[in-house]
């Protein structure tokens, strides 16, 4: 892995590699979420991608830039969920072996996708060390290549072209949103918007559980010791170092959401535009929605992120 940051041009590299591969994601429009929000929004089907969610861009260009001597010993991640579900299809196109760690409490839809696309499931206590640790074991042992959900180069390069395809389609915006966990769809999506865009806002919208994005910025460095309480699973990851480091240098800004807010949003995008997504998704329509003095009036990019949600444990049913 190359010391410097990933760049515009790893995303532009990124978008020819996976090309035959990935689906080109359409750009939902809805008069109704537009009144209520009184921006004029673009939402980028990600939940439409292949494996359910975005992350599938960033494991296809990491795994097809292997070259032939590390693709054979195969792959190997920790994922609650979508990371190993992309990681697992995006291998089994290369037909080369993959490892997910995968934490108990796993959402079991995401965890039946992992299996379904031919993963070797590795289980671990639910906390980060764990995960890491395990995934360390069985890279020593199988010589897989680690592919990490966030911080992994060539996943930020990926990540980084749905934006790129969000710009091209939806024309000149002021502002784009991307949910924000570990960091991986944020900071690609910095590298596409910067270089395409450079006057528009880059937004991350994050849980008031799991903040620890919006205090290492505001504080100047990573502030990563909290406990994530979120119902948004895809996004309790901690962010990663060079993730914050492509933010604070390409200015992003961070809003943080409650549950309530995100679950909120999330029935109002079934309700309204009829598309199935998960909480980590609909959490940036719910920062539009809480901030009306930074959105209204203006044009509005919100990446939707996945749709990969448990149909027999609905949030507002628990609620």
């Amino acid at each position: 892995m190359p010391s410097a940051l990933p760049c515009f041009d790893d995303v532009l590299d990124a978008a020819a590699r996976i090309a035959p591969h990935a689906r080109l994601t359409p750009v939902l429009t809805s008069t109704t979420l537009d009144a209520l929000s009184g921006a004029r929004l673009f939402f980028k089907g990600e939940h439409l991608q292949r494996s359910g969610a975005f992350k599938f861009r960033g494991a296809c260009n990491a795994v097809w830039a292997l070259d032939e001597h590390q693709a054979a010993a195969g792959v190997v991640t920790h994922s609650s969920g979508n990371h190993g579900a992309a990681l697992a299809l995006a291998a089994r196109s290369r037909g080369i072996a993959c490892h997910v760690v995968v934490p108990e409490g796993a959402v079991e839809a995401k965890l039946a996708s992992i299996r379904r696309y031919g993963a070797l499931v590795h289980r671990c206590a639910p906390t980060i060390a764990a995960r890491e640790t395990l995934c360390a074991q069985v890279q020593a042992q199988t010589g897989a290549t680690l592919v990490h959900p966030y911080t992994d180069f060539h996943v930020i390069a990926g990540q980084g072209t749905a934006a790129l395809e969000l710009l091209a389609a939806a024309g000149p915006l002021d502002a784009v949103v991307t949910p924000i966990g570990g960091g991986g769809l944020a900071s690609g999506t910095a590298l596409s918007v910067r270089a395409n865009a450079a006057q528009a806002a880059l937004w991350c919208a994050e849980p008031e559980g799991a903040a620890d994005a919006a205090r290492s910025l505001a504080a100047g460095h990573l502030q990563l010791d909290f406990i994530p309480d979120t119902r948004c699973d895809g996004l309790r990851g901690t962010l990663g170092a060079p993730n914050f480091e492509l933010l604070r240098r390409h200015g992003a800004r961070v809003g943080t959401v409650s549950d309530a807010g995100t679950l909120a949003a999330m029935r109002l995008l079934w309700q309204v535009t009829k598309q199935t997504v998960e909480p980590s998704s609909a959490i940036a329509l719910a920062l539009v929605l809480a901030r009306p003095r930074d959105f209204a009036g203006k044009r509005v990019g919100i990446v939707l992120s996945g749709g990969n949600v448990d149909l027999d444990a609905l949030p507002w049913m628990a609620a």
